[in-house]
């Protein structure tokens, strides 16, 4: 029925079983990941919840690769870049190579940054065999508990995901595989949504998420497409400041 399509496309569900909780009284999605809230809290003791903020589902101890352990308080004013990523997937793998020169570049730059890997990898040897290739850092592969209430926060539906988080721990984008791939000089680092983009195959994917414009233009003539740009540029603007304000995503 319409109702019925309305609310997979208002909660973008993509697979099923999908479990959401909605807080009544506002109406605003509390958790996406219902059902890994279930399986790692099956008393309830965490209800009714609500969304954390990072610093306190990240904390404690953080691994470089070298065997070093730091503590995740050392992310603190920091832009963060949240990694959920395992070997066996071949996209996670390709993302990676050029997300070690990305990173490099941006530290280079004089940027605070860091990005955190959150594996979703089936073993402790596989993990480590993966992370040897990473030079930042990652949750403990035997902390399963807070690897996945991070999944749980970002309530992540498929790897490779990167989201970009700024110095306080706010979410910037949860498109940070397109941005790496798009903007491989990191010129747009941290990559803040642009109201209007031009589609290319690796953003995509963003036509699942949500309702879209897509206009059409003769791409022989260049002085078209900026035409183009300009007139739907403010519309674009308005619809993102309104959903903004209601503390939606647009």
């Amino acid at each position: 029925s319409l109702l019925q399509m309305k609310l997979w496309n208002k909660y973008r569900v993509s697979n099923i079983p999908s479990l959401i909780f909605i807080d009544a009284s506002t109406g605003k999605v509390v958790c996406r990941n219902g059902l890994l809230v279930i399986r790692d809290d099956p008393e309830g003791l965490e209800f009714p919840w609500g969304p954390k903020p990072f610093s306190e589902v990240v904390a404690g101890p953080l691994l470089r690769n070298n065997g070093q352990t730091l503590d995740s308080t050392a992310l603190e004013g920091s832009h963060v870049g949240v990694y959920f990523s395992a070997h066996w997937c071949p996209p996670c793998r390709s993302l990676t190579r050029v997300l070690v020169e990305s990173y490099r570049k941006i530290k280079e730059a004089g940027q605070k940054f860091e990005i955190l890997f959150v594996s979703a990898d089936r073993s402790e040897d596989s993990f480590k065999q993966y992370f040897s290739e990473m030079p930042w850092v990652a949750v403990p592969y035997a902390d399963e508990a807070r690897r996945s209430r991070l999944n749980r926060l970002y309530g992540i539906q498929g790897i490779p995901t990167l989201i970009v988080l700024d110095s306080k721990g706010d979410v910037i984008t949860r498109q940070g595989r397109v941005e790496v791939l798009n903007d491989v000089e990191c010129r747009e680092f941290p990559w803040h949504p642009k109201p209007v983009l031009e589609l290319t195959d690796s953003n995509a994917v963003q036509l699942n998420e949500g309702p879209c414009l897509v206009l059409f233009v003769d791409s022989e003539d260049d002085g078209e497409s900026e035409a183009a740009k300009q007139l739907i540029q403010p519309i674009a603007e308005k619809i993102i400041a309104k959903y903004k304000a209601k503390d939606e995503e647009a």
